[in-house]
C-alpha cells in the first residue's frame, strides 16, 4: 500500500472510528448524542485499488456526556491483502495481513446553535493510539492527532448539508516522513420516505509535504430506520482524483440505548 493511500487509511480511522457519526459517510455531523444516550456503531468497510485490497471492522460506541457535548471511543479489526516488491525488487508477492486497527478517542462540542442564516456547529478534537501492527503494515506505530470543524443546516424539512473542515497531526514512524494532513467535504441528506434516508459526499484530503495533488473521492449511500433504536446503513464510493482508493464500500448499523429521556428509548 502506497504512503498516499495509508495516510487515507489513517486519517479516515480518525474520524470516521472516533467521531463515531455520520454513518456511513466520512463526512461528520454537528449533533452530538443527547446526555445519558449511547450509541454504539458497527460495520464492515471495504478499499481497493491496484495493489491492496483492504477490510475494515469498526466497532465504535459514543456517550452523551452532557447537553452539546458527547465522547467516542473507536476500535476495531482489519484484513489486509496487497502486493509487495521482494527483497530483490525483481518480482511481487502477496501478503495476506490481519490484526487489530487502532484506538481512537475523540470528543465532540456543538458550540453554536443553528439559526435562520446560520448552521450549527461543533468541534471534534480526537487522538489515534498506534495499537495496530506496524510490523505487519497495518498501522504507522505512531500517535496522531485531529480537529475537525463541523457545520451542518437543515435546507428544508427533507434536506440537510454537511460540512467539515479539518487538520490532522501525522506522527512520523523511524526513517519515513509522513506530512501533516488538511482534509474537508460537503456531504447531504435527503429525506426519501419516512424511515429511508438518501446520503451522498464528496470528501478530500492533502497532505502537506510532497507536493501530491489532493485525494478525492465521493461516496453515496442509505440509512434505513428498522426502529426508533436501530438505523442499518450502506454506502459505495470511488477515487475522484488523486492517490486514493479506486473503489470503496461499507455496511453498518447504529444502534442507540441509554437513560436519555427523548422518546428514543423504549
Amino acid at each position: 500500500m502506497s504512503r498516499g493511500i495509508w495516510t487515507l487509511v489513517l486519517c479516515l480511522g480518525v474520524l470516521v472510528e472516533t467521531a463515531i457519526a455520520g454513518r456511513p459517510l466520512t463526512i461528520d455531523d454537528a449533533d452530538p448524542v443527547d446526555p445519558g444516550l449511547f450509541e454504539l456503531e458497527g460495520g464492515v468497510g471495504y478499499h481497493k485499488d491496484s495493489g491492496c485490497k483492504h477490510w475494515d471492522f469498526p466497532l465504535g460506541l459514543t456517550y452523551g456526556l452532557f447537553q452539546g457535548v458527547e465522547g467516542g471511543i473507536g476500535f476495531g479489526g482489519q484484513i489486509d491483502k496487497r502486493s509487495e516488491w521482494l527483497e530483490d525488487n525483481r518480482d511481487r508477492t502477496r501478503v495476506r495481513e490481519n490484526g487489530i486497527g487502532d484506538l481512537g478517542l475523540g470528543v465532540k462540542w456543538q458550540f453554536f446553535g443553528e439559526t435562520a442564516w446560520c448552521p450549527r456547529q461543533a468541534l471534534v478534537p480526537s487522538v489515534k493510539f498506534p495499537t495496530a501492527d506496524e510490523d505487519k503494515g497495518l498501522g504507522s506505530g505512531e500517535t496522531d492527532y485531529d480537529l475537525t470543524w463541523v457545520a451542518s443546516k437543515s435546507l428544508s424539512e427533507r434536506l440537510g448539508a454537511h460540512v467539515n473542515a479539518g487538520y490532522s497531526w501525522i506522527g512520523e514512524p523511524e526513517g519515513e516522513r509522513m506530512g501533516d494532513v488538511v482534509h474537508g467535504g460537503l456531504a447531504l441528506d435527503f429525506q426519501l420516505l419516512a424511515a429511508l434516508q438518501w446520503v451522498g459526499e464528496v470528501y478530500a484530503e492533502r497532505e502537506l509535504t510532497g507536493g501530491e495533488e489532493p485525494a478525492v473521492l465521493g461516496q453515496i449511500g442509505l440509512r434505513w430506520g428498522v426502529s426508533d433504536t436501530l438505523i442499518v446503513d450502506c454506502a459505495a464510493g470511488a477515487r475522484i482524483s488523486g492517490e486514493a482508493p479506486d473503489f470503496m464500500a461499507t455496511v453498518g448499523l447504529t444502534w442507540s440505548f441509554g437513560f436519555a429521556d427523548n422518546g428514543k428509548n423504549k
